[in-house]
């Protein structure tokens, strides 16, 4: 009798915790590699924003290969969470839960240069105030996860 209330206990709590570990990272990647609030500044000898940035974000996710274009919002965390509280879009293509921001936000977006090899990471800055496409974690009380495009 205990023995099937744990194995049942195990089957429930396995999947849920991990599923929540999942959600969990995926927001805290969007937070470190999406959102830059209040915008650093880099050395000097990164020559630019954008190429400060991505070193960030190839040092974090552990990866050699360059972006060829990266967004980040320079936003409160709250201000940004808010356009993933109630989302009933779903994106068939992602098999998330999606949302266009109701604010424009302020962004950089980083475009690598196209004659640099894929390993030489130089970046042209473009900043901007957009709405922004983001892909939640849930349909209710979600949070974002990734930026899907700009509007």
């Amino acid at each position: 009798m205990i023995l099937s209330r744990i194995l049942v206990l195990h089957l429930l709590l396995v999947p849920t915790l991990a599923f929540l570990s999942f959600t969990s990272s995926a927001v805290r990647k969007f937070r470190a590699l999406h959102v830059d609030y209040p915008k650093v500044k880099f050395a000097e000898g990164f020559q630019g924003y954008c190429n400060g940035l991505v070193s960030y974000v190839r040092g974090w996710k552990k990866d050699w290969q360059c972006p060829w274009v990266h967004y980040v919002l320079h936003a409160p965390w709250a201000k940004i969470t808010k356009n993933c509280k109630h989302t009933d879009s779903y994106c068939e293509d992602f098999n998330e839960y999606c949302s266009v921001s109701q604010d424009a936000f302020p962004l950089t977006t980083c475009n690598r240069l196209t004659l640099e090899p894929p390993t030489t990471c130089q970046y042209n800055e473009t900043t901007s105030t957009q709405r922004v496409y983001l892909l939640c974690s849930r349909k209710y009380n979600g949070e974002p996860v990734f930026i899907i495009g700009l509007l």
